[in-house]
């Protein structure tokens, strides 16, 4: 097999992530495994294996006839035979494949508002899909709505999955108090909902001032992120709050951290939780995505309805006041992790379904 995945940019994220998983693990695995990124650099770079071919194309404009040639070219190079393109990136896998087209394309669909598919644009989607091959969803909403809505039928649910790298630098070190600190690994975008932490960090600022928030992921100062911190500043919570950017030291970070929580409105399956997991760490959660199909509500987790504050702020607190619970429930996410998401697992559904392509 010879492969290669395709992302717009290794900044952090999950469709991010998942691209040099892949390429990372597959090139264990198989003849040839390489990356490209289409668009932009970014801090994902330094996890690639060093033995993963690397291409980065710097394409300046939509379509860019200078890019789609130089990767056709090292496709004919390196004999590649699959195109995975992730997310938005099937675009430029289609425009390969017209150019080069034995290669075939295995759409990786990691659409992040799965809760709200129906606002997907999907005519120059459905197009496309006539010339996939296979399509990965990352949840069953997603499988279910490509098999409804696109023009191919070759489409399976393989969860996220990820691997602690204990050789990346250690860089990071949380502000508050050690012990007492909660981490949401999420970038700011509306989706993942801060403003709901914000609302907990402000009841717990009344009762337990010294617990402190980590917001880690990236900042792209928009909007949205510039509303965040307003909030920060009109609460008083700026000694309650912080926020970090983008990090590449995660499994530093998780370490640092006591509680884990995610208080999105839409997810897939998060690669946070998935790294949360491996870490051992007692995680709350709202219950979107494919979530639930993790964390069972208090044997491996807490599961909490989206914008509950109250009852999110309450599972919090069962955590802070009892760390034999922190533990427990963190060796029994570990567990489920490890059973239904370790990379192992998942790259033995892809490959049988891989050779029925």
């Amino acid at each position: 097999m010879r492969i290669l995945q395709i992302i717009d940019s290794l900044d952090v994220g999950g469709a991010e992530k998942m691209a040099v998983n892949y390429a990372n693990s597959l090139s264990e695995r198989v003849a040839f495994s390489g990356l490209v990124t289409t668009r932009k650099e970014g801090y994902l770079k330094v996890q690639l294996y060093p033995n993963v071919p690397y291409l980065f194309l710097n394409r300046k404009k939509r379509i860019d006839i200078s890019a789609i040639i130089r990767l056709r070219d090292f496709c004919k190079e390196n004999k590649i035979e699959y195109l995975q393109p992730h997310s938005f990136s099937y675009f430029t896998a289609l425009l390969v494949k017209l150019t080069y087209p034995k290669v075939k394309i295995i759409w990786h669909d990691h659409y992040g508002l799965s809760e709200f598919l129906s606002k997907r644009k999907l005519l120059f989607l459905k197009m496309a899909s006539f010339f996939f091959h296979g399509i990965i969803a990352v949840n069953f909403n997603l499988k279910n709505w490509a098999i409804k809505r696109l023009n191919c039928k070759k489409v399976i649910y393989l969860p996220n999955y990820t691997k602690i790298d204990q050789t990346i630098k250690k860089e990071t070190i949380l502000y508050g108090v050690e012990g007492k600190r909660i981490l949401c690994l999420a970038n700011l975008r509306h989706q993942k909902n801060h403003f709901l932490l914000l609302e907990v960090a402000e009841k717990l600022k009344e009762s337990n001032p010294d617990w402190t928030f980590h917001l880690v992921g990236n900042d792209a100062n928009d909007d949205y992120s510039q509303r965040v911190k307003q909030q920060i500043k009109a609460k008083g919570l700026d000694q309650n709050v912080f926020i970090y950017g983008t990090k590449n030291d995660t499994v530093n970070i998780i370490s640092q951290s006591d509680i884990t929580i995610l208080t999105s409105n839409s997810e897939g399956l998060p690669v946070a939780l998935i790294e949360y997991g491996l870490l051992s760490k007692a995680t709350v959660t709202t219950n979107v995505g494919e979530i639930p199909l993790i964390i069972t509500n208090a044997e491996n987790g807490f599961v909490v309805a989206i914008k509950d504050a109250a009852d999110f702020y309450n599972k919090i607190m069962k955590l802070i006041n009892d760390e034999s619970l922190r533990i427990k429930l963190g060796q029994n996410l570990n567990k489920t992790i490890i059973e239904q998401n370790s990379e192992e697992a998942v790259l033995q559904q892809y490959f049988n379904w891989v050779a029925t392509l």
